[in-house]
């Protein structure tokens, strides 16, 4: 009596002791450090970083694998998993008869929770002490977490050979992809390699780890998990020989991103994976044709969204000659003419020129500055579309001093560029002909806002949930000068009234031939391409209309049928020549000057000033702030984003010029051919107006106010 009293004392303490190994586990354990995950904007792998232990080692759970893999996982591992507690009496008996009869671990009679516990713990194979810190780490597992949730561990930790732990990193070495659909054979070698993982390696013993393949399979169709045609195709399946590289795209963002902040765990991008691999595999075909250290750098963004859809900083991250390690998607370059149709938007916006205003590409001096065309050529009087299909450099210098170099700069930065200046405080009439520092990235953003109808969307390469689509945006044209841009672009030969064609681009050379650009954009996507050299040197003959183009266009054909450009926005004026309004006619030096002797001036409203018309309640303060920094820095340009209801006339006056006037509001013409000094405008809302007036000698007067 007393031993069996003594006996259950013992076991009161045992169990004591032993509850309280199992606290102290549940409180040690803890969650493996999975490797950096870079993914797509559909949760797809771009890019992976090893662990900080160096180890290849991804995030994986239950859903993310091939749900044969595991039913076959546990019935070669653990076949009553869901029933157990975390040790499996009937196999810890099994092996532990074993162990006696031959003094030594024959078979560890391990459950799958006890291989999890094993490898959280690292502990060592065939000793009798790491076997019972398995036994109680696994009933603290059993405790805590979900049997999912204990085989997602397994499916991190699982080794594969070499640095390879987790399902998902050895199906990507192996196999090329991700876990979540197998063959028959590919799922029996992933559940054979964690039992003798360096042993069964295929990338060096694949006789070994065919034949622990082959085993599972016979067993699996012992089991009647597969049948025997399909444990047969298996065998016969071939191996994997060697190990494959884990997807590298997008490498520069991904590499840029995880240094930023490299405890996050998951990177998500706007990247589309398929465009993304589409267009590197593109780019290292086309570079292969360049004679080195010429580059090649290709940026895809959508113009509604500001969502960078595919970037490529270089051919080949790993090219040394190319110094395939620069982004230069983000490289401050010369821009060559690729800012002359925000200065021809600009002269739009303000009434200076219409696409069918004769301006003049003759010789000329600009403040002691004498620009010259690129191929030494003058066309003397054409049209301002006809220029600007030529990328004549005379009449964008004459109109870029009308509107004035910093307005220009302040459009570009309203667009998210962020030009570099050098070391002048003030940007001089240079810039309009590359005499300023942009990237692909801020170029694309520009020509982001005029595919967009002059609404520029915030280039973004992360996915941000809380992102509401349009926040963020800012006018840096109105709709009709962006149109008319656009129209420009696209080729058409007159304004229309339809769409304007499939592609409007521009081309850009920088001076010595350092760089050639090519940015055009259609109804979706706006594109970016720069060659040049990383270095900077120059290279002979390089222009953006033969090198950069002809990339440009394959880059469309690679992102799926092109989308025709929009139709016109209310407010165009289709007008052209002699239908022109007087001083928008002729916007050449000599019409310049004459409007310089006596220039027109808005009386009423004045500007700067704040008029009461009964047009109901105030505009909403964000917009009143957001309109008060555009029209306070830009005296007024661009369209004002107006709300409330009602109607009201606004009275318009002008002294001195020479009629016939014509007025302008919001960029939109309201009277035309007045030869009277008054006029008035309808207007329904709220907000800040932008009114412009033109005599007929093509002096100007503007005046910005607020109406309420």
């Amino acid at each position: 009596m007393a031993f069996v009293l003594l006996a259950g004392v013992g076991a009161i303490i045992l169990y004591g002791r032993f509850e309280a190994a199992v606290e102290t586990r549940i409180a040690a354990i803890e969650e493996p450090r999975t490797g950096v995950e870079v993914v797509d904007r559909n949760g797809a792998l771009l890019r992976a970083f090893a662990s900080e232990d160096g180890r290849w080692r991804l995030n994986a759970s239950v859903d993310d694998v091939d749900p044969r893999y595991l039913a076959m996982l546990i019935a070669w591992e653990d076949k009553r998993f869901r029933d157990h507690g975390g040790v499996d009496p009937v196999a810890f008996l099994r092996a532990g008869w074993q162990s006696i009869a031959h003094q030594r671990i024959v078979s560890g009679g391990s459950t799958l929770t006890m291989q999890v516990a094993r490898m959280l713990g690292r502990l060592p194979t065939g000793s009798f002490s790491a076997k019972g810190e398995q036994i109680v780490t696994a009933f603290a597992l059993e405790r805590t977490r979900r049997k999912d949730d204990i085989l997602s561990l397994y499916l991190d930790l699982a080794p594969y050979g070499g640095n390879l732990e987790g399902v998902r990193a050895a199906s990507w070495s192996y196999f090329g992809k991700e876990p979540k659909r197998l063959t028959a054979a590919e799922a029996a070698l992933l559940v054979a390699l964690p039992q003798a993982p360096e042993r069964y390696r295929p990338d060096r013993f694949p006789e070994r780890a065919k034949a622990a393949r082959d085993r599972v399979l016979k067993r699996m169709e012992g089991l009647g998990l597969i049948d025997a045609d399909e444990a047969a195709r298996g065998m016969r399946e071939a191996m994997p020989n060697g190990r494959r590289s884990l997807p590298v795209l997008a490498a520069h963002t991904a590499v840029r991103l995880h240094q930023a902040d490299p405890k996050r765990e998951r990177i998500r991008l706007t990247i589309d994976k398929a465009m993304q691999a589409r267009l590197e595999t593109y780019a290292r075909e086309k570079v292969s044709s360049l004679t080195k250290p010429v580059s090649l750098a290709i940026l895809v963004a959508d113009s509604a969204t500001g969502e960078i859809l595919a970037a490529i900083g270089s051919p080949d991250l790993f090219d040394r000659e190319r110094q395939g390690f620069n982004d230069l998607t983000r490289a401050k370059r010369s821009p060559g003419s690729t800012l002359k149709p925000l200065i021809y938007g600009l002269a739009f916006e303000r009434g200076l020129a219409h696409p069918e205003s004769l301006v003049d590409d003759s010789p000329a001096a600009f403040a002691g500055y004498r620009p010259q065309n690129f191929d030494r050529v003058f066309e003397g009087m054409i049209t301002a579309r006809r220029a600007l299909q030529l990328s004549r450099n005379l009449p964008a210098v004459e109109l870029l001093s009308a509107v004035g170099p910093a307005r220009l700069v302040y459009r570009m930065r309203r667009a998210g560029a962020d030009p570099e200046l050098g070391d002048r405080s003030l940007p001089g009439l240079a810039i309009g002909l590359g005499g300023i520092g942009l990237s692909l990235e801020d170029l694309v953003g520009i020509y982001g806002g005029l595919a967009n109808g002059g609404l520029a969307q915030p280039l973004h390469v992360e996915v941000d949930p809380a992102l509401v689509k349009g926040a963020g945006a800012k006018r840096i044209l109105s709709a009709q000068a962006a149109w008319y841009v656009t129209s420009i672009l696209a080729g058409a030969p007159t304004t229309t009234k339809g769409s304007p064609g499939e592609i409007a681009h521009k081309t850009g050379t920088s001076y010595g031939y350092r760089d050639a650009w090519t940015i055009g954009y259609d109804g979706r996507h706006v594109v970016g391409v720069w060659l040049g050299r990383p270095d900077g040197a120059p290279v002979a003959g390089l222009v953006g209309q033969d090198a950069a183009l002809p990339v440009l266009h394959d880059v469309f054909s690679r992102l799926g049928p092109v989308e025709r450009l929009p139709g016109p926005p209310p407010g165009i004026l289709a007008s052209a020549g002699g239908n022109l309004p007087p001083p928008m006619r002729r916007v050449g030096r000599a019409a310049m000057a004459a409007s310089a002797s006596s220039r027109p001036e808005i009386v009423f409203p004045p500007n700067d000033t704040r008029i009461e018309i009964g047009l109901g309640e105030a505009v909403a303060a964000l917009g009143r702030q957001d309109d008060a920094a555009f029209v306070g820095q830009e005296s007024g340009a661009g369209e004002a984003s107006r709300t409330g209801a009602g109607g009201a006339d606004l009275f318009l006056k002008v002294r001195d010029g020479k009629p016939p006037f014509t007025w302008f509001v919001d960029g939109v013409p309201v009277a035309r051919d007045a030869l009277t000094r008054q006029s008035q405008v309808r207007l329904t809302e709220p907000g800040f107006v932008d009114i412009l007036v033109l005599d007929a000698a093509g002096g100007a007067a503007r005046s910005s106010v607020f109406v309420e």
